[in-house]
C-alpha cells in the first residue's frame, strides 16, 4: 500500500465508507460526496475491473463500457500491479460457483 495515501483525512474516509449499511444509504453518500462524472467514473474503473477479471477485450470492453482506452489500461495495470484493491472487492462481489 502506498502510505503516502495514509492521512487522517483518508483515514476518515474509510471509517466513513465502512459505516454505510444499505445500498440506500451508499447512494445517498456518494450523491453528497462526489459529482456525478466522479462517481460515474469511478463506477465505470471498477466495471472495467471486473470485465478485464473476466477475461474481456480492450475492444469489448470499450464498446460495451465506453471507457477509454487509458481506463482500461490503468485499470489493468492496476489489477496486475496494484495494491491487490480491485482484487479483494471483485473476490467479494462476484458470485461463488456452486
Amino acid at each position: 500500500m502506498n502510505f503516502k495515501l495514509r492521512t487522517p483525512e483518508t483515514e476518515l474516509l474509510c471509517r466513513a465508507f465502512q459505516s454505510v449499511e444499505t445500498t440506500e444509504e451508499c447512494l445517498a453518500f456518494f450523491e453528497d460526496i462526489l459529482t456525478v462524472q466522479e462517481l460515474q467514473s469511478i463506477a465505470q474503473r471498477l466495471w472495467v475491473a471486473q470485465m478485464l477479471d473476466q477475461g474481456q477485450t480492450y475492444d469489448d470492453i470499450a464498446r460495451i463500457t465506453g471507457a477509454s482506452s487509458a481506463t482500461i489500461s490503468r485499470v489493468k495495470r492496476a489489477l496486475a500491479f496494484g495494491a491487490d484493491g480491485y482484487r479483494t472487492v471483485l473476490d467479494r462481489i462476484s458470485p461463488k460457483p456452486r
